[in-house]
């Protein structure tokens, strides 16, 4: 075993910038966590930061309007992780990379960046629906540029956070599970894949150092989170012992609804049709020049819906 890496890591107060924070140095890696200058008066923000010093996180000091301080955070560390927003719903902040990109190749020195994806593989939705493929296309223009910059890279695809998906059976706009009806899409047959946002981070820093997931995409599909929404809604179901009221929306009702909404939850909608009638998250096998993160780390306990479901009750 050699010595672990130095990580930095590029939104580390955001969604799941925080829970690659706490895993890295959970695995005892030398972290570190850009402190950004335009993080202005968010109190929130700040004292995260300082509780990530206090647990051992070192803070640098950069913003991506200024190019020498991202090259000099960049040149204190072997492997950069990148995290920031690509959600419409929070902030859509993708292209930023494009400059932590450039300052990484200035650098010379990082040997593995892993930029912010988390979720869907974008080289798969070349035919996703407009608004939600700007998402895709603007993470294919930062895979472009690292390869382009020969930067070795590990590109995560994550599919379905727990939080967003789980919790609320899959329904859009919703957080918590219902406990009398929930509306299915279509039949609700089509199989996605839901992951704990904390597996997440567990495996993005294992894959870190492993020689076999370089300028690879790594797939985390735990297998007992292969499943439809209508599994997800019997396994809440017999948590809750009562039966819900199902109804079905079909893919035309869905697609005009999309319609009639504002951009933000246009965006959002058109990812759930492509998960949830399409099937794109389950519906391809992994190919030779990619990975499995649990196949790779059969170690790592993931937790399943069922387990995550029980919190709410």
């Amino acid at each position: 075993m050699g010595l672990k890496s130095k990580v930095l890591i590029v939104g580390g107060t955001g969604y799941i910038g925080k829970k690659l924070v706490k895993a890295s140095l959970g695995h005892g890696h030398e972290t570190y966590v850009l402190q950004r200058r335009e993080i202005g008066v968010d109190i929130e923000k700040v004292q995260m930061l300082l509780s990530f010093k206090k647990q051992g996180a070192r803070l640098v000091i950069g913003s991506f309007d200024d190019h020498r301080s991202l090259v000099e955070a960049v040149k204190q560390v072997d492997v950069v992780i990148c995290a920031i927003s690509g959600a419409h719903i929070r902030s859509h902040q993708i292209l930023l990379q494009l400059k932590l990109v450039d300052a990484i190749k200035e650098a010379g020195n990082v040997k593995r960046f892993i930029p912010s994806e988390f979720g869907t593989d974008p080289s798969r939705m070349a035919h996703a629906m407009e608004p939600g493929r700007e998402t895709f296309d603007q993470k294919m223009m930062v895979r472009k540029a690292i390869e382009d910059a020969g930067i070795p890279f590990t590109y995560i695809s994550a599919n379905c956070y727990a939080g967003y998906f789980v919790g609320g059976l899959c329904q859009f706009g919703h957080l918590l599970p219902p406990t009398d009806s929930v509306v299915l899409f279509g039949d609700g047959n089509q199989k996605s894949i839901f992951v704990e946002e904390d597996d997440i981070a567990t495996y993005t820093i294992r894959t870190i150092d492993d020689p076999r997931t370089l300028n690879k995409t790594v797939y985390i599909r735990p297998p007992a989170n292969i499943l439809s929404q209508r599994e997800i809604v019997e396994i809440w179901e017999k948590l809750i012992g009562k039966q819900l009221v199902k109804t079905s929306l079909s893919e035309k009702e869905f697609l005009d609804m999309i319609k009639d909404k504002g951009y933000v939850d246009q965006a959002g909608m058109t990812h759930f049709y492509h998960f949830f009638y399409e099937g794109c998250l389950a519906n391809f096998e992994i190919g030779d020049d990619a990975e499995e993160a649990c196949a790779l780390y059969p170690d790592v306990e993931y937790i399943k819906v069922e387990d995550y479901l029980k919190q709410y009750l």
